[in-house]
């Protein structure tokens, strides 16, 4: 399985939060997208299928992480 970034968790994990505050699933048609859209993409850089498994998985992942770790953007061999 590919593995997303911590970054890119990162990232995903504040949107979530940030349109969760918010109020968004009860706010407009957008922030309800942008939401689920969160939601969902949580759920594939995860490998779940639920919004709360995505966030336990997510948070998992990143306990420990380097912040500055850029495996992925230096070339393989280096």
């Amino acid at each position: 399985m590919l593995m997303a970034h911590p970054a890119v968790l990162k990232d995903l994990i504040a949107q979530y939060e940030t349109l969760s505050l918010l109020g968004a699933e009860e706010s407009t048609p957008e922030a309800r997208q942008r939401l689920a859209d969160i939601s969902y993409t949580l759920c594939v850089a995860t490998g779940t299928r639920d919004v709360d498994m995505a966030l336990i998985a997510a948070r998992h992942r990143l306990s420990g992480a380097r912040p500055e770790d850029d495996s992925l953007l230096q070339a393989s061999g280096a």
